[in-house]
């Protein structure tokens, strides 16, 4: 059975239920409990749960990043809520020098089972300091797994098995998404980390995207049937680990691929997606891997010129023909 919820609630109801399972499990973060979450996430979870389990911080991600870590050290399971993910960068030394090294340095006698989440990624006129696009910079992090759900089906199974992982997980969330519906199974709904999935079946060519980027390929293929082509949609969903063998396996089939994300062209997760292609798929490629990215400027303010700068349905469609020689 399903129940057609909005990601916003996907998330919340995973969050609820890993409370419910498993005592160690906690939220803290800025505006989490007495005011609901900034974006309304953690709604009802400060009554349910008390202010024990659902705690409210200072502007002060640096510290309370720390006491997370510190807390899944000795054997709890915190799940942290950044505001935005911009606001990690306050956080980062924590992240990159303690989370993702602690189980190393330690000879394993310590594990972090640490949930660092929120949105992240431009939403409406935020500006360019809230509108990056990280996951680029923390899946360079070894130590680190990086998971960004496209749907709230995957919000809810994908959450479920960051909070019971036993390892830190970077779980970024898109502003703009969380308002959007759609089936999640009933009952206790895991999505395992490290597996993509193939949301839109093709034979022609791919498209590779992950988060708010698996909306537009899915709407590129639209555009793309109404010219007699078929494009399958892949979604990443975890960008670490990786899952080779889906993308793979669909650009072996289709031989043509074009690989979509909001992120910035240099360094982009999108370059290693297309290395492991080329690696992978030389022989069975029918044309050059195409990239499709944000331009490589900070986010403009202007509504006219924010959109200009990111990935549009008709960026793709120009792609996926120059990929199909059609241009």
């Amino acid at each position: 059975m399903t129940t057609t919820i909005s990601y916003r609630e996907a998330l919340n109801q995973a969050i609820g239920e890993e409370m419910e399972r498993d005592e160690s499990v906690f939220l803290m973060g800025e505006e989490v409990g007495h005011y609901q979450g900034a974006y309304k996430v953690s709604q009802g979870l400060l009554q349910r749960f008390s202010d024990r389990r659902v705690i409210d911080t200072p502007i002060a991600e640096m510290g309370f990043s720390g006491v997370g870590i510190g807390a899944a050290m000795v054997g709890l399971r915190p799940i942290i809520e950044f505001m935005t993910f911009n606001f990690s960068l306050v956080a980062i030394d924590q992240i990159i020098s303690n989370a993702a090294k602690i189980y190393q340095m330690s000879a394993g006698q310590y594990h972090v089972p640490i949930v660092f989440r929120g949105p992240s990624g431009p939403a409406l006129q935020v500006g360019s300091q809230h509108s990056q696009a990280l996951e680029s910079l923390y899946a360079h992090i070894p130590g680190l797994k990086v998971v960004m759900p496209s749907d709230p089906k995957d919000a809810k199974g994908l959450l479920k098995a960051a909070i019971r992982d036993d390892n830190p997980v970077i779980f970024m969330e898109n502003e703009t998404m969380y308002n959007d519906t759609g089936e999640v199974p009933d009952g206790d709904y895991t999505v395992a980390i490290g597996t993509a999935e193939v949301k839109r079946p093709g034979e022609h060519i791919t498209l590779i995207g992950w988060s708010a980027t698996v909306t537009t390929c899915k709407q590129a293929a639209e555009a793309l049937a109404a010219l007699g082509y078929s494009a399958e949609v892949v979604d990443l969903r975890s960008i670490r680990p990786m899952d080779e063998e889906t993308i793979i396996r669909s650009v072996q089939k289709t031989g043509r691929a074009v690989i979509v994300e909001i992120g910035w062209p240099h360094c982009g997760v999108g370059a290693e997606v297309a290395y492991r292609l080329q690696k992978h798929c030389m022989d069975y490629l029918d044309a050059p891997i195409e990239r499709v990215t944000s331009e490589d400027v900070p986010m403009p303010y202007a509504r006219n010129l924010e959109i200009e700068v990111q990935p549009q349905i008709e960026d793709v469609v120009a792609a996926c023909k120059r990929a199909l020689y059609l241009e």
